[in-house]
C-alpha cells in the first residue's frame, strides 16, 4: 500500500485529537511549563511540522539547522511533554529489548540496521545535551533485563545467545546483586546490556522546545482541523486560523491516517504506567543503593520499572487497544490498581505509599509492523509509527526526514526507505477483539514477571 496524496482541491476534514483522560506524572514534575502560544490569526512558512513528539522536534530541529533563513512552524495539538511522545518510560534504547523473537538471529542485517539507526538517534539526542544544554536526567548506564521466575530466566538465556550472534557486550547480575541494587528480592537473575540512556522524557521534550534554532516558531494546544494539499502552497486550518507553507512534514503518529495518508492502518494500543509520590529517606532505603535504574522484564508482557533520578518509583505494565485512540478514566485506575499488585510483590514494605499519578500512552502499531518515512506527495513529508522504543527512533526519523526533505542523502534515509509500509489493519472490531484476546492471555502468561 503505498501513501494516498488527496487531491480533492476542497478542505481534508482533520479528527483532532482527544485529550488524555489524566496528566502524566513525567509532565507534573519536569518542572516550569513552556510560555503556552496557541496560533491564532493568518501565517506563513516554509516548512509546517504537524505533531512536537519525538519525531516532530527534531524534525523541526534539523530542519532549521540546515535551512537557517527558512521559517519553521511547529504545532502540538497539546502540550510538548505531555503528548505521547512525554507519556513513554524513557529509555534511549540502542538494540530493541525484544530481540530474542523468533526471527531475530536470522535477521542479522536488519537488526545491524536497526542499531544503526537507534545509534544516530541517540547522538542527536547527546547532541541536545551536550550542545544545546538539554536538561532531562541524561543517564547512559544502560539497562538491565530482569527475570523473576525460572521461564523468564530462559527468556533471557535465549536473548544473550542472540546478543552474542549480533557481538554485543552484556554480563550477567545475580540476584544478591539484583537485591543490593534494588532493594527487592523479587528478581531471580537480570541481564545487563549496555548502550541504553535513562532520561526524564516529558523534560527533555520540554527543554528541547525551549532552545530550537531562532527560525522555529512554537504554537501547542494547535490543532489542525483542514487541509488543502496543493504543489504551489499547502493550507491548513487550525484552531485559531490558518497556516500556509510551502512544505509539511507530518508527524502526528497514527493521526496521520486523517490526513489521507495509509487509512486504516493505524492500530492504537495503550499501555499504563503509575508514579509514586518522592520517596523520604527512610522508604529510599528500601530500594537498594542505586541512585537510578531501568529495568526491562525478561517476558515482554511483564512489568517495566524506573527509579528515578528525583527518588520516585514508576511501574509500567497492561495492554488494551484504545478505540478512537483514547482510553477512559476507569480504565487508567483499573490499570493502576494490577499496578499496585505489582508493586508490592516488589517492594511490599512500601505498599502503603500507593501512586501520585497515574497515566496512559499511545503507542501506535501497524498490522505488518510497517513504519512510515519518506515523501508521501510533493512538498508533504512523513515519519510514524515507530512499533515501540519510540525515543530513540523517533530522534532519527524526525532528523532524517527534516535531511530529505531537504534533498539530502545518509544511510539511515536509505535505511528507512527500504522499510515496508503500513499495511491496512483487519476491520476495527477484529483487530480490538484480537489485541485486546492475545495482550490479555500473554499479561496473564507472564506470571510473577508481572
Amino acid at each position: 500500500m503505498t501513501a494516498r496524496h488527496p487531491s480533492d482541491p476542497t478542505f481534508l476534514p482533520i479528527a483532532r485529537p482527544i485529550a488524555d483522560a489524566t496528566e502524566s506524572g513525567w509532565y507534573l514534575t519536569s518542572g516550569p511549563d513552556l510560555p503556552l502560544t496557541p496560533h491564532h490569526s493568518t501565517s506563513q512558512c516554509d516548512v509546517l511540522v504537524i505533531g512536537a513528539g519525538w519525531m516532530g522536534l527534531h524534525a523541526a530541529r534539523r530542519y532549521a539547522e540546515l535551512a537557517p533563513q527558512e521559517r519553521v512552524i511547529l504545532v502540538d495539538a497539546g502540550r510538548i511533554g505531555n503528548n505521547a511522545s512525554g507519556r513513554c518510560m524513557g529509555f534511549a534504547i540502542d538494540l530493541a529489548h525484544n530481540p530474542r523473537k523468533h526471527d531475530f538471529v536470522e535477521d542479522m542485517q536488519g537488526n545491524r540496521e536497526e542499531l544503526h539507526v537507534n545509534l544516530e538517534g541517540n547522538a542527536y539526542l547527546r547532541s541536545a545535551v551536550e550542545e544545546l544544554g538539554v536538561e532531562c536526567d541524561w543517564d547512559p548506564q544502560g539497562k538491565y533485563h530482569s527475570a523473576a521466575t525460572d521461564h523468564g530466566i530462559e527468556d533471557l538465556v535465549a536473548f544473550s545467545k542472540a546478543l552474542d550472534a549480533m557481538g554485543q557486550g552484556y554480563r550477567w547480575v545475580e540476584a544478591d546483586e539484583m537485591q543490593a541494587m534494588t532493594g527487592s528480592r523479587h528478581y531471580k537473575r537480570a541481564l545487563h546490556h549496555p548502550g541504553t540512556i535513562l532520561i526524564q522524557p516529558a523534560k527533555y521534550l520540554k527543554n528541547l522546545a525551549r532552545v530550537l534554532p531562532d527560525n522555529v516558531t512554537i504554537h501547542e494546544n494547535t490543532a489542525v482541523t483542514a487541509a488543502r494539499f496543493d504543489p504551489a502552497g499547502h493550507v491548513f486550518r487550525t484552531t485559531g486560523g490558518e497556516i500556509r507553507a510551502r512544505k509539511v512534514i507530518l508527524c502526528a503518529s497514527g493521526y496521520l491516517q486523517s490526513f489521507g495518508f495509509f487509512g486504516g492502518s493505524a492500530i492504537p494500543v495503550y499501555t499504563f504506567a503509575s508514579m509514586t509520590r518522592r520517596l523520604l529517606p527512610s522508604e529510599l532505603a528500601q530500594t537498594g543503593e542505586a541512585e537510578a535504574f531501568g529495568l526491562i522484564p525478561a517476558n515482554s508482557f511483564g512489568t517495566t520499572v524506573r527509579k528515578t533520578r528525583d527518588n520516585r518509583l514508576l511501574l509500567r505494565n497492561v495492554y488494551a487497544y484504545a478505540r478512537d485512540f483514547r482510553v477512559t478514566k476507569p480504565e487508567v485506575e483499573r490499570a493502576a490498581r494490577q499496578q499496585q499488585v505489582s508493586f508490592d510483590r516488589r517492594w511490599p514494605g512500601l505498599s502503603a505509599i500507593g501512586f501520585e499519578s497515574i497515566w496512559g500512552g499511545l503507542l501506535t502499531l501497524s498490522q505488518n509492523g510497517g513504519m512510515v518515512f519518506g515523501e508521501l506527495g510533493p512538498n508533504i513529508y512523513g515519519a510514524a509509527y515507530c512499533n515501540g522504543t519510540g525515543v530513540s527512533r523517533g530522534a532519527a526519523f524526525g532528523k532524517a526526514v527534516a535531511e530529505l526533505s531537504l534533498g539530502r542523502t545518509s544511510a539511515t534515509i536509505d535505511i528507512l526507505n527500504r522499510r515496508p509500509k503500513p499495511t491496512r489493519a483487519y476491520p476495527r472490531l477484529i483487530t480490538q477483539t484480537g489485541v485486546n484476546l492475545v495482550t490479555g492471555w500473554r499479561f496473564r502468561r507472564a506470571g510473577q514477571e508481572v
